[in-house]
Protein backbone atom coordinates (compact mmCIF):
# COMPACT_ATOMS: atom_id res chain seq x y z
CA UNK A 1 0.00 0.00 0.00
CA UNK A 2 1.08 3.76 -0.87
CA UNK A 3 1.40 6.50 1.54
CA UNK A 4 -1.54 8.78 0.69
CA UNK A 5 -2.15 12.12 0.00
CA UNK A 6 -5.01 14.58 0.75
CA UNK A 7 -5.35 18.06 1.39
CA UNK A 8 -7.17 19.99 4.08
CA UNK A 9 -8.36 23.02 5.32
CA UNK A 10 -6.55 24.08 8.35
CA UNK A 11 -9.92 24.99 10.03
CA UNK A 12 -12.11 22.53 11.32
CA UNK A 13 -15.41 21.78 10.69
CA UNK A 14 -17.39 24.93 9.75
CA UNK A 15 -19.43 26.19 12.69
CA UNK A 16 -23.73 26.49 12.02
CA UNK A 17 -26.01 29.13 12.61
CA UNK A 18 -24.33 28.76 16.41
CA UNK A 19 -22.72 26.20 18.28
CA UNK A 20 -24.69 23.81 21.09
CA UNK A 21 -25.31 25.50 24.08
CA UNK A 22 -23.84 23.62 27.70
CA UNK A 23 -27.65 22.31 28.58
CA UNK A 24 -27.80 20.92 24.22
CA UNK A 25 -24.80 19.29 25.14
CA UNK A 26 -25.73 17.53 28.10
CA UNK A 27 -28.89 16.09 26.73
CA UNK A 28 -27.41 15.78 23.92
CA UNK A 29 -27.70 11.28 23.32
CA UNK A 30 -23.81 10.34 23.54
CA UNK A 31 -22.19 6.85 23.27
CA UNK A 32 -19.03 5.72 25.55
CA UNK A 33 -16.60 3.46 24.58
CA UNK A 34 -13.58 4.44 27.00
CA UNK A 35 -14.48 4.70 30.12
CA UNK A 36 -12.86 2.65 33.33
CA UNK A 37 -14.73 1.46 36.46
CA UNK A 38 -12.35 2.42 38.95
CA UNK A 39 -11.36 5.56 37.37
CA UNK A 40 -14.85 7.09 38.01
CA UNK A 41 -15.91 6.83 41.39
CA UNK A 42 -17.82 9.36 43.18
CA UNK A 43 -14.90 11.11 46.41
CA UNK A 44 -17.81 10.90 48.63
CA UNK A 45 -18.22 6.81 48.07
CA UNK A 46 -14.20 6.44 48.11
CA UNK A 47 -14.36 8.37 51.31
CA UNK A 48 -17.58 6.18 52.50
CA UNK A 49 -16.08 2.74 51.30
CA UNK A 50 -12.92 3.42 52.79
CA UNK A 51 -14.81 3.99 56.38
CA UNK A 52 -16.61 0.46 55.97
CA UNK A 53 -12.76 -1.06 54.59
CA UNK A 54 -10.90 0.21 57.67
CA UNK A 55 -8.63 1.72 54.57
CA UNK A 56 -6.67 4.44 56.21
CA UNK A 57 -4.36 5.88 53.23
CA UNK A 58 -6.55 8.24 51.74
CA UNK A 59 -5.04 11.18 51.47
CA UNK A 60 -7.93 13.33 51.99
CA UNK A 61 -11.00 13.37 54.18
CA UNK A 62 -13.65 15.49 52.51
CA UNK A 63 -15.04 14.70 48.89
CA UNK A 64 -14.31 17.94 47.54
CA UNK A 65 -10.95 18.02 49.07
CA UNK A 66 -10.24 14.34 47.17
CA UNK A 67 -11.54 14.91 44.38
CA UNK A 68 -9.17 17.86 43.77
CA UNK A 69 -6.11 15.64 44.79
CA UNK A 70 -7.01 13.13 42.41
CA UNK A 71 -7.23 15.21 39.57
CA UNK A 72 -3.87 17.22 40.38
CA UNK A 73 -2.07 13.72 41.10
CA UNK A 74 -3.01 12.55 37.80
CA UNK A 75 -2.53 15.78 36.12
CA UNK A 76 1.42 14.90 35.96
CA UNK A 77 1.94 15.04 32.19
CA UNK A 78 3.07 10.96 32.93
CA UNK A 79 1.22 7.80 32.06
CA UNK A 80 2.51 5.93 35.17
CA UNK A 81 2.25 8.30 37.72
CA UNK A 82 -1.50 9.05 36.49
CA UNK A 83 -1.94 5.30 36.99
CA UNK A 84 -0.57 5.02 40.49
CA UNK A 85 -3.83 6.72 41.48
CA UNK A 86 -5.98 3.84 40.92
CA UNK A 87 -4.19 2.16 44.16
CA UNK A 88 -6.79 3.94 46.39
CA UNK A 89 -9.81 3.23 44.28
CA UNK A 90 -9.14 -0.68 43.91
CA UNK A 91 -8.20 -0.14 47.48
CA UNK A 92 -11.88 0.31 48.31
CA UNK A 93 -13.40 -1.81 45.39
CA UNK A 94 -12.74 -5.13 47.11
CA UNK A 95 -16.31 -6.54 48.27
CA UNK A 96 -19.15 -7.33 46.31
CA UNK A 97 -20.92 -4.63 48.16
CA UNK A 98 -18.48 -1.96 47.08
CA UNK A 99 -18.53 -3.09 43.50
CA UNK A 100 -22.21 -2.88 43.28
CA UNK A 101 -22.16 0.51 44.26
CA UNK A 102 -19.88 1.94 42.11
CA UNK A 103 -21.09 -0.13 39.04
CA UNK A 104 -25.12 1.26 40.35
CA UNK A 105 -23.29 4.80 40.80
CA UNK A 106 -21.84 4.78 37.58
CA UNK A 107 -24.61 4.14 35.54
CA UNK A 108 -26.52 6.64 36.91
CA UNK A 109 -23.83 9.47 36.43
CA UNK A 110 -23.26 8.53 33.16
CA UNK A 111 -27.15 8.39 32.69
CA UNK A 112 -27.54 11.80 34.44
CA UNK A 113 -25.12 13.15 31.61
CA UNK A 114 -26.77 12.16 28.37
CA UNK A 115 -24.91 8.76 27.70
CA UNK A 116 -27.36 6.12 26.30
CA UNK A 117 -24.75 3.95 25.92
CA UNK A 118 -21.48 3.05 27.46
CA UNK A 119 -19.02 0.03 27.71
CA UNK A 120 -17.52 0.39 30.62
CA UNK A 121 -14.35 -1.40 31.56
CA UNK A 122 -12.39 -3.00 34.94
CA UNK A 123 -10.23 -5.41 35.65
CA UNK A 124 -11.28 -8.66 37.67
CA UNK A 125 -7.66 -9.72 38.52
CA UNK A 126 -7.51 -6.50 40.81
CA UNK A 127 -10.54 -6.70 42.98
CA UNK A 128 -9.72 -10.20 44.95
CA UNK A 129 -7.95 -8.79 47.86
CA UNK A 130 -11.05 -9.70 50.29
CA UNK A 131 -11.21 -13.46 49.21
CA UNK A 132 -14.04 -12.64 46.02
CA UNK A 133 -13.03 -14.84 42.86
CA UNK A 134 -13.10 -13.67 39.77
CA UNK A 135 -16.80 -14.75 38.99
CA UNK A 136 -17.86 -12.86 41.63
CA UNK A 137 -16.38 -10.07 41.03
CA UNK A 138 -18.21 -10.24 37.42
CA UNK A 139 -21.62 -11.40 38.56
CA UNK A 140 -21.61 -8.10 41.42
CA UNK A 141 -20.63 -5.07 39.33
CA UNK A 142 -22.94 -7.11 35.83
CA UNK A 143 -25.92 -6.98 38.86
CA UNK A 144 -24.57 -2.91 39.47
CA UNK A 145 -24.95 -1.91 36.41
CA UNK A 146 -28.38 -3.70 35.83
CA UNK A 147 -29.84 -1.85 39.08
CA UNK A 148 -28.11 1.29 37.81
CA UNK A 149 -29.96 0.98 34.80
CA UNK A 150 -33.42 0.38 36.42
CA UNK A 151 -32.84 3.60 38.80
CA UNK A 152 -31.66 5.67 35.72
CA UNK A 153 -34.73 4.72 34.06
CA UNK A 154 -36.94 5.66 37.29
CA UNK A 155 -35.48 9.19 36.65
CA UNK A 156 -36.38 9.27 33.63
CA UNK A 157 -33.06 8.65 31.92
CA UNK A 158 -32.31 5.62 29.78
CA UNK A 159 -29.42 4.10 29.03
CA UNK A 160 -27.49 0.68 28.60
CA UNK A 161 -23.91 -0.50 29.82
CA UNK A 162 -22.12 -3.16 28.73
CA UNK A 163 -18.71 -4.09 30.50
CA UNK A 164 -15.42 -5.22 29.22
CA UNK A 165 -13.14 -6.98 30.95
CA UNK A 166 -9.51 -5.81 30.90
CA UNK A 167 -6.55 -8.01 31.80
CA UNK A 168 -3.34 -5.85 33.22
CA UNK A 169 -0.78 -5.93 30.66
CA UNK A 170 2.14 -6.28 32.97
CA UNK A 171 0.51 -9.50 34.85
CA UNK A 172 -0.22 -13.22 33.58
CA UNK A 173 -3.71 -13.65 33.46
CA UNK A 174 -4.51 -12.39 30.17
CA UNK A 175 -5.89 -15.57 28.80
CA UNK A 176 -7.60 -16.60 32.25
CA UNK A 177 -10.23 -13.15 31.42
CA UNK A 178 -10.23 -13.68 28.25
CA UNK A 179 -11.80 -16.69 28.81
CA UNK A 180 -13.85 -14.79 31.79
CA UNK A 181 -15.02 -13.05 29.26
CA UNK A 182 -15.76 -15.12 26.60
CA UNK A 183 -17.72 -16.86 29.52
CA UNK A 184 -20.16 -14.34 30.71
CA UNK A 185 -20.43 -12.87 27.18
CA UNK A 186 -24.42 -13.31 27.54
CA UNK A 187 -24.51 -11.90 30.78
CA UNK A 188 -23.76 -8.53 30.37
CA UNK A 189 -20.10 -9.05 29.30
CA UNK A 190 -19.19 -7.39 25.68
CA UNK A 191 -15.60 -7.80 25.09
CA UNK A 192 -12.04 -7.89 26.50
CA UNK A 193 -9.38 -5.35 26.72
CA UNK A 194 -5.53 -5.03 28.10
CA UNK A 195 -4.40 -1.76 30.03
CA UNK A 196 -1.95 -0.40 31.86
CA UNK A 197 1.95 0.61 30.72
CA UNK A 198 2.71 0.24 27.74
CA UNK A 199 6.70 0.66 27.44
CA UNK A 200 7.83 -2.61 28.53
CA UNK A 201 4.75 -4.38 28.54
CA UNK A 202 4.08 -4.72 24.21
CA UNK A 203 0.50 -6.60 23.62
CA UNK A 204 2.15 -9.71 22.00
CA UNK A 205 3.13 -10.87 25.43
CA UNK A 206 -0.90 -11.79 25.50
CA UNK A 207 -0.97 -13.75 21.81
CA UNK A 208 -2.58 -16.77 23.71
CA UNK A 209 -5.56 -14.74 24.95
CA UNK A 210 -6.13 -12.84 21.38
CA UNK A 211 -5.72 -15.97 19.65
CA UNK A 212 -8.19 -17.76 22.10
CA UNK A 213 -10.93 -14.52 21.67
CA UNK A 214 -10.50 -14.31 17.79
CA UNK A 215 -11.58 -17.96 17.38
CA UNK A 216 -14.55 -17.93 19.75
CA UNK A 217 -15.39 -14.96 17.53
CA UNK A 218 -15.25 -12.57 20.39
CA UNK A 219 -14.65 -8.73 20.64
CA UNK A 220 -11.65 -7.40 21.82
CA UNK A 221 -10.20 -3.22 22.03
CA UNK A 222 -6.11 -2.86 23.11
CA UNK A 223 -5.04 -0.08 24.69
CA UNK A 224 -2.53 1.41 22.39
CA UNK A 225 -0.93 4.39 20.80
CA UNK A 226 -1.34 6.19 24.04
CA UNK A 227 2.23 6.83 25.31
CA UNK A 228 4.27 4.12 23.51
CA UNK A 229 3.71 5.40 19.51
CA UNK A 230 3.11 3.71 16.46
CA UNK A 231 4.76 0.44 17.85
CA UNK A 232 2.50 -0.69 19.93
CA UNK A 233 -0.60 0.38 17.49
CA UNK A 234 1.15 -1.78 14.82
CA UNK A 235 1.38 -4.37 17.21
CA UNK A 236 -2.14 -4.53 18.13
CA UNK A 237 -3.43 -4.41 14.95
CA UNK A 238 -1.05 -6.68 13.06
CA UNK A 239 0.29 -8.94 15.34
CA UNK A 240 -3.27 -9.07 18.00
CA UNK A 241 -6.36 -8.12 15.68
CA UNK A 242 -7.63 -5.41 17.99
CA UNK A 243 -10.93 -4.64 16.58
CA UNK A 244 -10.95 -1.10 18.55
CA UNK A 245 -7.46 1.07 19.40
CA UNK A 246 -7.63 2.25 23.00
CA UNK A 247 -6.63 5.56 22.59
CA UNK A 248 -4.67 5.33 19.62
CA UNK A 249 -3.62 9.56 19.68
CA UNK A 250 -0.67 8.53 18.84
CA UNK A 251 -1.45 7.54 15.06
CA UNK A 252 -0.39 11.45 14.55
CA UNK A 253 3.06 10.02 14.40
CA UNK A 254 2.31 8.44 10.91
CA UNK A 255 0.64 11.70 9.58
CA UNK A 256 2.53 14.37 8.20
CA UNK A 257 0.96 18.03 7.42
CA UNK A 258 2.43 20.36 4.81
CA UNK A 259 2.42 24.21 4.61
CA UNK A 260 -0.16 24.45 2.45
CA UNK A 261 -2.71 21.79 3.76
CA UNK A 262 -1.51 18.80 1.66
CA UNK A 263 -1.86 16.07 4.32
CA UNK A 264 0.67 12.86 4.25
CA UNK A 265 -0.89 9.16 5.56
CA UNK A 266 2.07 6.85 6.16
CA UNK A 267 1.09 3.42 5.53
CA UNK A 268 -0.35 2.51 9.05
CA UNK A 269 -2.57 5.48 8.94
CA UNK A 270 -4.11 4.94 6.14
CA UNK A 271 -4.72 1.59 7.37
CA UNK A 272 -6.30 3.04 10.34
CA UNK A 273 -8.31 4.88 8.16
CA UNK A 274 -9.08 2.72 5.25
CA UNK A 275 -10.16 -0.19 7.48
CA UNK A 276 -12.73 2.24 9.47
CA UNK A 277 -10.69 0.97 12.99
CA UNK A 278 -11.68 2.58 15.95
CA UNK A 279 -10.02 5.36 17.82
CA UNK A 280 -11.17 5.41 21.38
CA UNK A 281 -9.77 8.99 21.87
CA UNK A 282 -9.75 11.00 25.35
CA UNK A 283 -8.65 14.00 25.01
CA UNK A 284 -8.27 15.59 28.78
CA UNK A 285 -6.40 12.43 29.30
CA UNK A 286 -4.76 12.60 26.67
CA UNK A 287 -3.33 15.94 27.89
CA UNK A 288 -2.75 14.79 31.55
CA UNK A 289 -0.53 11.74 30.20
CA UNK A 290 1.48 14.01 27.88
CA UNK A 291 0.27 12.45 25.05
CA UNK A 292 -0.92 15.88 23.75
CA UNK A 293 0.36 19.17 24.45
CA UNK A 294 -3.26 21.48 24.39
CA UNK A 295 -6.81 20.72 23.32
CA UNK A 296 -5.64 23.26 20.26
CA UNK A 297 -2.63 20.52 19.39
CA UNK A 298 -4.92 17.44 20.40
CA UNK A 299 -4.75 15.23 16.96
CA UNK A 300 -8.83 14.51 17.22
CA UNK A 301 -9.22 18.16 15.09
CA UNK A 302 -7.19 16.34 12.06
CA UNK A 303 -8.46 13.40 12.63
CA UNK A 304 -11.80 14.55 12.41
CA UNK A 305 -11.08 16.38 9.57
CA UNK A 306 -9.57 13.72 7.37
CA UNK A 307 -12.31 11.56 8.67
CA UNK A 308 -10.81 8.99 10.45
CA UNK A 309 -13.39 6.57 12.44
CA UNK A 310 -12.87 8.89 15.78
CA UNK A 311 -15.05 8.73 19.42
CA UNK A 312 -15.01 10.96 22.04
CA UNK A 313 -14.59 9.21 25.49
CA UNK A 314 -13.79 10.70 29.03
CA UNK A 315 -11.32 7.45 30.00
CA UNK A 316 -11.30 8.41 34.07
CA UNK A 317 -13.72 10.83 34.91
CA UNK A 318 -12.52 10.99 38.52
CA UNK A 319 -9.10 11.70 37.65
CA UNK A 320 -9.89 13.66 35.00
CA UNK A 321 -12.42 15.86 36.83
CA UNK A 322 -14.56 15.66 33.46
CA UNK A 323 -17.38 13.83 31.75
CA UNK A 324 -19.03 13.38 28.06
CA UNK A 325 -20.75 16.77 28.05
CA UNK A 326 -17.54 18.33 29.56
CA UNK A 327 -15.57 16.83 27.02
CA UNK A 328 -17.88 17.98 24.21
CA UNK A 329 -17.92 21.49 25.45
CA UNK A 330 -14.41 21.86 25.50
CA UNK A 331 -13.98 20.47 21.94
CA UNK A 332 -17.00 22.64 20.79
CA UNK A 333 -15.23 25.44 22.22
CA UNK A 334 -11.70 25.08 20.50
CA UNK A 335 -12.68 23.51 16.92
CA UNK A 336 -15.78 25.23 16.61
CA UNK A 337 -17.93 22.06 16.54
CA UNK A 338 -21.90 21.61 15.78
CA UNK A 339 -24.59 19.76 16.70
CA UNK A 340 -23.61 17.86 13.28
CA UNK A 341 -20.19 17.11 14.32
CA UNK A 342 -21.16 15.63 17.48
CA UNK A 343 -23.83 13.45 16.23
CA UNK A 344 -20.81 12.00 13.75
CA UNK A 345 -19.06 10.91 16.99
CA UNK A 346 -21.70 9.78 18.71
CA UNK A 347 -22.35 7.54 15.60
CA UNK A 348 -19.23 6.53 15.26
CA UNK A 349 -18.98 5.57 18.51
CA UNK A 350 -22.47 3.59 18.15
CA UNK A 351 -21.13 1.68 15.21
CA UNK A 352 -18.12 1.22 17.17
CA UNK A 353 -19.50 -0.88 19.98
CA UNK A 354 -19.51 -4.86 20.87
CA UNK A 355 -23.34 -5.39 20.55
CA UNK A 356 -25.20 -7.17 17.38
CA UNK A 357 -25.60 -5.15 14.56
CA UNK A 358 -29.07 -4.61 14.96
CA UNK A 359 -29.16 -3.87 18.08
CA UNK A 360 -26.55 -1.16 16.69
CA UNK A 361 -28.77 0.00 14.20
CA UNK A 362 -31.62 0.02 16.24
CA UNK A 363 -29.75 2.66 18.76
CA UNK A 364 -28.13 4.92 15.84
CA UNK A 365 -32.10 5.51 14.03
CA UNK A 366 -34.28 4.94 17.10
CA UNK A 367 -32.34 6.84 19.93
CA UNK A 368 -29.68 9.01 18.28
CA UNK A 369 -30.25 10.42 15.15
CA UNK A 370 -33.71 11.53 16.92
CA UNK A 371 -32.39 12.92 19.93
CA UNK A 372 -29.75 15.52 17.67
CA UNK A 373 -32.75 15.99 15.37
CA UNK A 374 -34.72 17.66 18.27
CA UNK A 375 -32.04 19.64 19.74
CA UNK A 376 -30.99 20.97 15.87
CA UNK A 377 -34.51 22.12 15.57
CA UNK A 378 -34.86 23.87 18.85
CA UNK A 379 -32.01 26.60 16.91
CA UNK A 380 -34.78 26.97 14.33
CA UNK A 381 -37.92 27.81 16.39
CA UNK A 382 -35.69 30.37 18.51
CA UNK A 383 -34.29 31.79 15.46
CA UNK A 384 -38.64 32.28 14.15
CA UNK A 385 -39.26 33.02 17.64
CA UNK A 386 -36.85 35.89 17.51
CA UNK A 387 -37.85 37.48 14.44
CA UNK A 388 -41.40 37.49 14.84
CA UNK A 389 -40.89 39.28 18.29
CA UNK A 390 -38.36 41.79 16.34
CA UNK A 391 -41.62 42.15 13.83
CA UNK A 392 -44.00 42.89 16.36
CA UNK A 393 -41.05 45.30 18.01
CA UNK A 394 -41.35 47.33 14.95
CA UNK A 395 -45.04 47.29 14.09
CA UNK A 396 -45.57 48.49 17.51
CA UNK A 397 -42.79 51.44 16.88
Amino acid sequence: MKSQTTHVSSRGTAPGPEGPTADQIRRAPKVLLHDHLDGGLRPGTIIELARDAGYDALPEAEPDKLGIWFHEAADSGSLERYLETFAHTCAVMQTREALKRVAIECAEDLAEDGVVYAEVRYAPEQHLEAGLTLEEVVEAVNEGFREGERRARANGHRIRVGALLTAMRHAARALEIAELANTYRDSGVVGFDIAGAEAGFPPTRHLDAFEYLKRENNHFTIHAGEAFGLPSIWQALQWCGADRLGHGVRIIDDIEVADDGTVKLGRLAAYVRDKRIPLELCPTSNLQTGAAASYEEHPIGLLRRLHFRATVNTDNRLMSNTSMSREFELLTGTFGYTLDDMQWFTVNAMKSAFIPFDERLAMINDVIKPGYAELKSEWLFRQTEAAASGGRSEDEG
